[in-house]
């Protein structure tokens, strides 16, 4: 395989894969583009690499950016805009867990704790709040796990899970 065809793989597969962890496909191209680049893009550059419009670049840039994927470069006596991915893998997944807890996680945990308030009335109710309270002790406890894996060094991860695997 020449560099252009698994570049043009990855960065395929990188934008289908993406929206498994909660990005559009564009998104996950442009973060793909970027992740594997040597330099910074400009808009211009990621518009004519992955043939897509202006707008839509603009668009999933500012997200990535929003993400904490990549990162606003300014260049010395250049007026253009030029980005770069973050490069650490392990950033890169902790951010990824962060935004999915901040836009998954948390709202269910508020709806949970929201619709559990209500007194029971007769076993329907009760079944409900039953289910709630289930609910809210997985969620929870998801939530603390998330936590720690986001909170904790790579290095330790890594060796904890090649213990497990042994």
């Amino acid at each position: 395989m020449q560099y252009q065809e698994g570049k043009d793989k990855f960065i395929k597969t990188w934008g289908e894969l993406g929206t498994n962890w909660g990005i559009n496909k564009t998104m996950g191209q442009i973060h793909g583009l970027l992740l594997i680049a040597t330099e910074e893009y400009t808009t211009d550059a990621i518009m004519e690499e992955l043939h897509i419009s202006r707008g839509n670049v603009n668009m999933n840039l500012r997200s990535l950016v929003e993400w904490g994927l990549i990162s606003k470069v300014e260049k010395q006596g250049d007026r253009k805009d030029y980005y770069a991915a973050e490069k650490d893998i392990w950033t890169v997944f902790r951010q990824i867990i962060k935004k999915r807890k901040e836009k998954e996680l948390h709202p269910m945990i508020h709806l949970i704790e929201e619709v559990s308030e209500m007194n029971p009335t007769d076993e329907k109710s009760s079944e409900f709040i039953k289910m709630m309270n289930e609910l809210a002790l997985f969620s929870n406890k998801a939530d603390k796990t998330l936590d720690n894996l986001v909170n904790s060094k790579a290095n330790i991860l890594v060796s904890s899970y090649l213990k497990f695997m042994r």
